[in-house]
């Protein structure tokens, strides 16, 4: 939505800001008719108050949040944007996207605020700090440990953008900071950071912004680098080469991730003939890599690696699939199935690079090198599908040089190591996808190309019809790659959301890691008020809480009773001389079930409370074997409440430890149960 001077306005310091430029200001024009659109300037412009105010009001205000509570925000979030896409998808489509280039965007962008929202939810606690690994043990005695914590970084998550995607590029980089507890400053592409501008007002619209986590810069930012400081991090998007330039301006201690353009390739295993259904899955993934958005992806297949017997029958499936499915023009008009570039400065930029793929030793067997005598819309920047062909597998510009367009290259092997050779000549890339039927094959590709490769895709007949496809970034998967591909890597799961905080180790005693973490660590205080915890709602219930139970004495009886109830006859519990041969059992002994399911009887309360339900166990490990005549007693502990942001529950994490009559530790594991809050 552009201002009164038909300037694109920022958001900063949580209000909406125009310049009044006395220069010259950045035409915006509609990709298919030229039409301007809007003026973009950053005249005037306070950055470094922007990033103050991020540093210093944002913090604040996520850090009051723990991550559910953020994580819970995110959905907000999402659904205020899915009430409002109707307004994006029609600003979606000046910039030469289709319906179903913008879905991608508009609906992929929500999509991963929705996924990160029930991420935070499952895989992160109800808290501000984050526990990493397993606890160190660094005394004999048990009364110095060692953990790995993570906690947000105290700058501002600084993302600068590139115009293919101007919804889910900053939402893919806003949801895991945002989901850290890091504010966020967006910097979008400037020819379509008009859509970015309207999707931040949304969010604006919906008042559900904690104070300055979020502001937007629409235009440039010359002073970024200079304003920048220990604890801020940047998320770029956008070409190798910038990003190279970008990198070595940026100072000391702040983090830098890249995603950037790479000759991503897709390989045809030799299995995959005419007529089988990977050629098939193959032929389509390939046209639609080279037509969705107008190929204006990095993570579309600029090279199509097949065998040298099948090239022909490649080349004209490919033909044939384009002629039947593409429809060039104006994505408003009916039935276009491919928009135009996102500027004529792109257009002639993609024919510039479709030339120097020529010069290089390539042929175009599809399309041509000059734009279309008569576009389907005047003054559009239009480009049809563009398929050159390298008799050289060798040609250095099929693998460096990027029409960031249509177009794609076909290059033929005859051997597994040609193939690998040919995908990692590209330097490095996002993706490469395979279609093979052959498993065989599969993994000896997979062998040669995985340290080339971000992410590898595996398609053949049983997952064609289900595959998110070689261009689809996935939020649980990483999205990023090494070498040419920039050596970063975003989405990933909650692998993003940490990459937003610092990790760092601990070391102290049980109570003060108990403090710390909010994870009760053996050796802290424990506490047996007279009150059963299983009788405590998560309001009464605290860390450190604990039943220590009588003990049981274990007789031959028990163990053969369980053995014949239970079918689990196994020697070391049914024949003495076997089981004394072990050289891990003195003779017969229990069952670990059965010592499991005995310390449940040890450790419950049986009438109705507010332990709803038994939810789990885990890290179940048997340490010392029960023999007849041997007893066990148990104890549990409050180890972790998490309570549940929108339920009237919440889970809680139990120590338990079975130990025998000489006080020798037998077992211990997690218990998870679900209690009531009040």
């Amino acid at each position: 939505m552009t201002s009164a001077t038909g300037i694109v306005p920022s958001y900063l310091q949580d209000a909406w800001w125009t310049p009044e430029p006395t220069g010259d200001t950045t035409v915006i024009r509609d990709a298919s008719t030229g039409e301007e659109i809007a003026r973009v300037s950053t005249e005037g412009l306070d950055l470094a108050a922007a990033l103050e105010h991020a540093r210093t009001v944002g913090q604040t205000s996520l850090g009051e949040l723990t991550f559910h509570q953020r994580a819970l925000l995110l959905k907000q979030f999402a659904l205020a944007l899915t009430e409002r896409k109707d307004e994006l998808y029609a600003l979606s489509a000046r910039t030469g996207a289709t319906r179903a280039d913008s879905w991608v965007d508009i609906d992929g962008g929500i999509g991963v605020l929705f996924a990160y929202s029930g991420k935070g939810r499952r895989e992160l606690p109800n808290a501000q700090v984050y526990v990493d690994g397993p606890v160190e043990p660094l005394s004999k005695d048990g009364s110095f440990l060692g953990r790995h914590v993570y906690t947000r970084l105290p700058g501002v998550a600084v993302q600068i953008n590139a115009f293919n995607f101007p919804v889910w590029g900053p939402l893919e980089k806003f949801a895991p900071a945002f989901l850290a507890g890091m504010p966020s400053l967006i910097k979008p592409a400037t020819p379509t950071g008009y859509l970015t501008e309207a999707m931040v007002r949304i969010l604006v619209d919906s008042g559900l912004l904690p104070a300055g986590s979020l502001q937007l810069v629409s235009g440039s930012v010359p002073t970024l680098f200079t304003e920048l400081r220990l604890g801020d991090v940047i998320g770029f998007t956008g070409s190798a080469s910038t990003a190279a330039s970008l990198h070595s301006r940026t100072p000391s201690g702040v983090r830098f991730t890249a995603e950037t353009d790479s000759i991503n390739a897709s390989l045809l295993g030799p299995d995959a003939v005419a007529g089988t259904p990977e050629f098939d899955a193959y032929i389509r993934q390939l046209v639609v890599e080279m037509t969705s958005k107008a190929g204006q992806k990095c993570t579309a297949i600029r090279r199509a690696v097949v065998p040298t017997a099948q090239a022909d029958a490649v080349i004209d499936a490919v033909r044939a699939r384009i002629d039947e499915k593409t429809v060039l023009g104006d994505p408003r008009d009916e039935g276009v199935t491919m928009g135009p570039l996102v500027s004529l400065e792109q257009r002639d930029e993609v024919l510039r690079q479709v030339q120097a793929l020529v010069d290089g030793g390539g042929r175009i067997v599809i399309g041509s090198s000059e734009a279309p005598a008569e576009a389907p819309a005047r003054d559009g920047a239009f480009v049809p599908p563009v398929m050159l062909r390298f008799d050289d597998a060798h040609a250095d510009a099929v693998h460096t040089v990027e029409a960031f367009g249509p177009v794609s290259s076909l290059i033929t092997y005859d051997t597994v190591a040609q193939a690998s050779d040919i995908v990692a000549r590209g330097g490095g890339s996002l993706v490469t996808s395979v279609a093979t039927h052959d498993a065989e094959f599969a993994a000896r590709i997979m062998a040669g190309i995985a340290a080339s490769n971000g992410r590898v895709l595996f398609l053949d007949r049983d997952d064609a019809r289900s595959s998110t496809g070689h261009g689809s970034p996935m939020p649980g998967l990483v999205h990023g790659g090494p070498g040419r591909a920039g050596g970063g890597e975003e989405l990933g799961g909650i692998r993003a959301v940490l990459h937003h905080m610092q990790r760092t180790a601990v070391q102290g005693s049980p109570e003060m890691l108990t403090a710390i973490t909010g994870v009760w660590h053996a050796g802290a205080a424990a506490r047996e008020d007279g009150v059963h915890p299983f009788r405590k709602p998560l309001a009464q219930l605290r860390i450190g809480d604990r039943v220590a139970s009588a003990s049981r004495e274990v007789t031959l009886e028990d163990i053969e009773t369980f053995a014949h109830f239970t079918g689990d006859t196994f020697y070391a519990h049914m024949d003495e001389e076997a089981a004394a041969a072990n050289p891990f059992f003195p003779g017969r002994v229990a069952h670990g079930y059965l010592l499991v399911s005995w310390a449940a009887g040890l450790f419950v309360d049986p009438d109705p409370g507010p332990v709803l339900a038994n939810y789990g166990l885990e890290d179940l490990r048997f340490v010392t074997p029960v023999s007849p005549g041997d007893s066990i007693r148990v104890e549990l502990t409050a180890k972790q409440i998490t309570p549940r942001e929108t339920d009237e529950y919440g889970e809680v994490r139990w120590d338990a430890v079975i130990r025998n009559q000489d006080d020798e530790t037998v077992a211990t594991y997690d218990v998870l149960t679900l209690v009531a809050k009040e």
